[in-house]
C-alpha cells in the first residue's frame, strides 16, 4: 500500500515539446487576421456582395505567403474617400503588423498595401464627397533617365573655353603693359602663319575628323533609362523602380517561399535571374515552380515584366 504522504513524480516525457506536436497556421487564417485588423483602421471600408463573393474580389482581401520563419502579406483595401492615403496606409501597416505578429508569433517580413477601391459617403452625410472638379490637362510624367552621353565632352569644351578666356585676358594685360611676358596667342598665330604642309598633318586631320563625328554622335544619342515603370491600374506609370529595387523585391518575394534558404536576384534590361539555395528536403523542380509563380506575380506590376529565370542549387555541404 502506497504511503499517503508520498506522491508519484509526474512523467517528464509529457513536457517534451517534440511529444506535444506542432502548430500549423493556414494562410487563410492569417489573411482573415490581416483583413480584420485593417477594418479596425478608420477610413477602411468593406466592399463586396453579389457576384464578388463568388469571384473572391471582396475588399479588404489579403494574399498571404508563409515562409519557414516569416510571413508576407499583400493587402487590397477599399477606403472612404476623400482621405489621407499616406496616413491611412501607415496606420494599416502598424495595426496589421502588430496583430499578425501577436496572434501568429511569426514576424511580418513584408506588407504591401494597395488601395483597390473607394467609397464615397451617401448624399446628406456630413462628410459627403465634394463635387468633381473639371479635369485639368494631364501631362504624362517623364521617365527617369541618365545624364546625356555628351556631358563629358561638354565639360571638356567648357574647361577649354575657360582656359582660352584666361589666356586672352593675359594677352590683354601684356598688350597694355600691365604685366610682362611673352604673348602666347600672337606667337602661336605667327607660328601657324608660317606653317606649311607636313606629313604629320594627315593623322592630326584624321583625329580631328573622328573626334568631331564622335561629338556629334554623343550629342544625338538618346538618354539611357535608369528606372523601370510600374503601372497599378493607371494609364500612366505611377512608380519607377531602379533595377536594384526590382532585384530586391524579387529576392524578398522568393525568400518567403517555404524551402528557400537564401535568394539572390540580378536584373538587366531583358531578364531577371533569381538564384536560390534550396533546403535539402525540398524537391528542386517543385521549389523552382513555386518560386517562379511567386516572383512572376511580383513582376506583374511592372509596365513591361522582365523575363524570369530561376536557378536552384543545394547547399555546398549537401552537394
Amino acid at each position: 500500500m502506497a504511503d499517503p504522504d508520498t506522491a508519484t513524480a509526474p512523467d517528464d516525457t509529457t513536457d517534451d515539446p517534440g511529444a506535444r506536436g506542432r502548430l500549423i497556421i493556414k494562410d487563410r487564417a492569417i489573411a482573415k487576421i490581416a483583413t480584420t485588423a485593417a477594418l479596425q483602421v478608420p477610413g477602411v471600408v468593406q466592399q463586396g456582395g453579389g457576384l464578388t463573393r463568388f469571384t473572391g474580389r471582396d475588399l479588404p482581401r489579403a494574399d498571404v505567403s508563409t515562409g519557414t520563419r516569416s510571413v508576407a502579406v499583400n493587402l487590397y483595401l477599399g477606403v472612404r474617400w476623400p482621405c489621407d492615403v499616406a496616413e491611412l496606409t501607415r496606420r494599416v501597416h502598424r495595426e496589421v503588423g502588430d496583430r499578425v505578429e501577436n496572434l501568429t508569433g511569426m514576424p511580418l517580413n513584408q506588407l504591401g498595401v494597395l488601395v483597390a477601391g473607394t467609397d464615397c459617403p451617401a448624399p446628406g452625410d456630413a462628410d459627403e464627397c465634394p463635387a468633381p472638379r473639371p479635369a485639368p490637362d494631364v501631362v504624362a510624367p517623364r521617365t527617369p533617365t541618365a545624364a546625356p552621353a555628351a556631358v563629358p565632352a561638354a565639360i571638356a569644351i567648357a574647361v577649354g573655353l575657360l582656359a582660352l578666356a584666361a589666356v586672352a585676358a593675359r594677352e590683354l594685360l601684356i598688350a597694355r603693359g600691365t604685366i610682362s611676358g611673352a604673348p602666347w596667342l600672337r606667337n602661336t598665330f605667327e607660328w601657324l602663319s608660317r606653317l606649311h604642309w607636313e606629313q604629320w598633318l594627315v593623322p592630326v586631320a584624321l583625329a580631328a575628323l573622328v573626334l568631331g563625328i564622335l561629338f556629334v554622335l554623343l550629342a544625338l544619342a538618346p538618354r539611357t533609362r535608369t528606372h523601370v515603370p510600374a503601372r497599378i491600374g493607371a494609364d500612366a506609370p505611377a512608380v519607377w523602380l531602379r533595377p536594384v529595387d526590382v532585384a530586391r523585391m524579387c529576392s524578398a518575394r522568393a525568400g518567403t517561399v517555404a524551402g528557400v534558404v537564401t535568394a539572390h536576384t540580378t536584373v538587366d534590361r531583358r531578364r531577371a535571374t533569381v538564384r536560390i539555395v534550396a533546403a535539402p528536403d525540398r524537391p528542386v523542380d517543385e521549389l523552382r515552380s513555386a518560386v517562379t509563380d511567386a516572383v512572376r506575380e511580383q513582376l506583374a506590376v511592372l509596365d513591361r515584366p522582365s523575363k524570369l529565370r530561376v536557378r536552384v542549387r543545394r547547399p555546398r555541404s549537401e552537394s
